[in-house]
């Protein structure tokens, strides 16, 4: 083997020089949230083989609503507190003020959401879950797991402890993958049983990795009301948003095309396989945002610069990596997998896995812009990209090809004006501030002060 070989062999991979840059514990992270994505599938299939077919469809409904509506959330909670909490301890100042407002501010949210859930109780049992109650009242409580998970995590990931954040994740799957087996084999007929492990394994998660988040928590003045709504009301909007982009496909083909069963299957069963690469960027997103944080808070405008571009290259690598296989043998897989009909080609699963790689790159800029206080632009972008998304799906045309092709134009055009913004948040830095981005010095010194 020759010099230049042996170097280039040497030489790491994109995503090791990314995991290289990030803090100690990501690799925990990733191997969390393969179990966690992982028992998601195994929750469902086991309730799936020990339920009936009502009961099955009672879980799935209040699975999917918890993780949009939950997600959309308090998701953007655990950013949010994630990137303040980096901030603060960059500037070595205590968390617990923080930490406080925001379990105040994420009781008040959860505080609504269970007076919505009460006031249409019966109308959602009678639609959803076969006019069971309880399981109405399960999903408030699987809400409020959501949360209590999510705030935890943001205190972790803000001080760079993901050792536990990853650990917190694989009990939680863990736990899932155990209960819901163990359910399916001793022959338990209960939704409710089932929709409970939705609450039960994150709490206990939550309990077993709660030493770290309060052994983190020095004393600290709290933040004012106004800067933590300020970021989190256009966080939440832009994340429900994303959620609506990411979701639209299934949805739209029901409403288009409602009495054709297969292609709402055969649409569902694609996306699985085109979100492969996203299910993987997922467990780099925490890591990320504290990374992006950590330096905005510092100043350090050329380690801003390189996470975010070595970040892009790595989720372009996985969108190729997952595309690729998927626009070839994706038609096949599905019928093969998931028994799905013959209703998708290949140009189907092209658009649908261009759009996956278009919306990761979407939520890595999303990130940046949210660290940088662009919390309104990343809004604006979102609904730009929910507005194409509409007008390419009302296009005439073929029902499948129009949605798929509304999904890559929608997360194209999120990606490519978060672009935009960031580049032109650089471009009007003030020239003589070196290696730091001016900004507003009771927030970030990496942030324009437009």
């Amino acid at each position: 083997m020759t010099k230049s070989a042996t170097a280039a062999a040497r030489r790491p991979s994109p995503l090791a020089k990314l995991l290289n840059t990030l803090p100690p514990g990501t690799q925990l992270v990733v191997g969390g949230t393969v179990v966690l994505g992982a028992a998601s599938y195994i929750h469902l299939m086991a309730a799936g083989h020990g339920l009936a077919t009502d009961d099955m469809a009672s879980v799935s409904v209040l699975w999917t609503i918890l993780m949009s509506v939950g997600l959309g959330l308090f998701f953007p909670v655990e950013q949010e507190l994630t990137r303040l909490v980096a901030a603060q301890r960059v500037a070595e100042q205590g968390v617990s003020g923080l930490v406080r407002r925001t379990l105040m501010l994420t009781a008040g949210l959860l505080a609504v959401l269970a007076a919505g859930l009460a006031a249409a109780a019966r109308p959602l049992a009678d639609t959803f879950f076969n006019g069971r109650l309880d399981m109405v009242a399960a999903l408030g409580l699987a809400f409020a797991a959501m949360a209590v998970g999510n705030v935890t995590r943001g205190v972790l990931a803000g001080l760079g402890r993901f050792g536990p954040y990853g650990m917190q994740l694989g009990i939680d799957g863990g736990l899932r993958i155990a209960l819901a087996v163990a359910f399916a084999l001793a022959g338990v007929r209960s939704p409710l049983a089932y929709a409970l492990i939705l609450t039960a394994a994150p709490l206990v998660s939550v309990l077993l990795t709660l030493r770290p988040v309060l052994g983190g928590i020095e004393r600290g003045t709290a933040p004012a009301w106004r800067v933590l709504v300020a970021g989190l009301v256009p966080l939440v909007c832009s994340t429900l948003l994303s959620q609506v982009v990411v979701n639209a496909a299934v949805v739209s083909t029901k409403l288009l095309a409602p009495a054709d069963g297969a292609l709402v299957a055969g649409l569902l069963n694609a996306i699985v396989l085109a979100r492969v690469p996203l299910f993987v960027f997922g467990s780099l997103q925490a890591s990320l945002l504290s990374g992006l944080s950590t330096a905005a808070a510092a100043g350090d405008r050329g380690a801003f610069s390189k996470l975010l571009a070595r970040t892009c290259l790595v989720v372009t690598a996985l969108g190729a990596l997952g595309g690729v296989p998927a626009t070839f043998l994706g038609p096949w897989l599905i019928r093969v997998l998931f028994g799905a009909q013959d209703v998708l080609g290949r140009a189907d699963f092209f658009w649908m896995s261009a759009g996956t790689l278009c919306y990761m790159l979407a939520m890595v800029l999303g990130q940046a812009l949210m660290v940088l206080h662009r919390h309104g632009i990343q809004l604006l972008c979102w609904v730009l990209a929910t507005l194409v998304l509409l007008g390419v799906t009302l296009l005439p045309g073929e029902v499948a090809t129009r949605v798929c092709l509304a999904y890559t134009a929608g997360s194209l055009t999120a990606a490519l004006a978060m672009a935009s913004a960031l580049w032109l948040t650089f471009l009007r830095a003030r020239p003589d501030s070196g290696n730091t981005i001016a900004g507003d010095p009771r927030r970030t010194t990496l942030v324009d002060s437009a």
